[in-house]
C-alpha cells in the first residue's frame, strides 16, 4: 500500500498554506456522494449501470471507496445520472426532520383586516415559517380601493375558494378567476385581487419565501 492509498482511508488531510500555517480539510467522498444521489433517485445498481455504461461491480466499489473513479468514469457518472459533474464532489447534506406540525380548525384563525382584504392567518403556532398560508375575505371592487399597486418580497399562489375574482397584474392582463381556479405569480410584480362576484369571494393565499 503506497502512501496515496493511506491517504484516501482519511476523511480529512492536513495542508500547510504559504505562510505556514496547517489547516484540516475534508477530502470530498466521491463514492458517499455516488451512492446518496442514487439512492435519491431510487436507482438500483443495475439500474445506475446501464444508465452510465459502467459494470455494477464498478459501481459498488466506488461507492464503497474501494477504488477513486478516474476522471473519464465521473463523465459517464455525471452523464448517465444527469448530474453536473462537481455535484460528485459536494458533500450529501445531512436530512434533518423537524416534525413541525399545527393545525388550524375550521375559522380558528388569527383574524387580520384591512380596508380591501379580511383576512385569517392559519399556522400561526409555526414560528420562522417557510410560507405564509392564510384565507382572506375580498372587499375590494376595484383598484381605487388600492390606490398603487402591492408589491412584498417571494412568490405567491392562490386558490379561489368562493365567489369570483379578478387578479390584477403590473405586466399582465386581468385574469378573472373563479371557485376551484388558482394562479402563481412573482410577488414582487405590482399585484391585487378584487371581488367581481355578488358576494365577496373568499381565497386561500399562500405566500413564500
Amino acid at each position: 500500500m503506497n502512501k496515496y492509498d493511506q491517504l484516501d482511508k482519511h476523511p480529512s488531510m492536513a495542508v500547510v498554506d504559504s505562510e505556514s500555517n496547517t489547516r484540516k480539510i475534508e477530502k470530498a467522498s466521491v463514492g458517499l456522494q455516488l451512492k446518496a444521489i442514487r439512492t435519491k433517485n431510487k436507482l438500483t445498481l443495475e439500474e445506475a449501470s446501464k444508465r452510465t455504461g459502467l459494470a455494477r461491480s464498478t459501481l459498488s466499489k466506488i461507492e464503497n471507496e474501494q477504488i477513486s473513479p478516474t476522471f473519464s468514469v465521473m463523465q459517464k457518472l455525471a452523464a448517465g445520472l444527469d448530474i453536473d459533474l462537481p455535484q460528485l464532489f459536494t458533500k450529501p447534506k445531512e436530512s434533518k426532520i423537524t416534525g413541525r406540525r399545527d393545525i388550524t380548525l375550521n375559522e380558528q384563525g388569527s383574524p387580520h383586516a384591512t380596508l380591501t382584504y379580511e383576512h385569517e392567518l392559519l399556522a400561526v403556532q409555526l414560528r420562522n415559517k417557510k410560507m405564509m398560508p392564510y384565507k382572506s375575505r375580498i372587499h375590494a371592487r376595484n383598484f381605487e380601493h388600492f390606490g398603487e399597486w402591492i408589491h412584498h418580497e417571494g412568490e405567491e399562489f392562490l386558490l379561489v375558494l368562493e365567489g369570483e375574482v379578478q387578479l390584477l397584474t403590473e405586466f399582465y392582463e386581468p385574469a378573472t378567476l373563479t371557485e376551484g381556479d388558482s394562479a402563481y405569480y412573482d410577488a414582487t410584480m405590482g399585484h391585487l385581487v378584487i371581488s367581481t362576484s355578488k358576494k365577496d369571494a373568499l381565497i386561500l393565499w399562500v405566500t413564500a419565501e
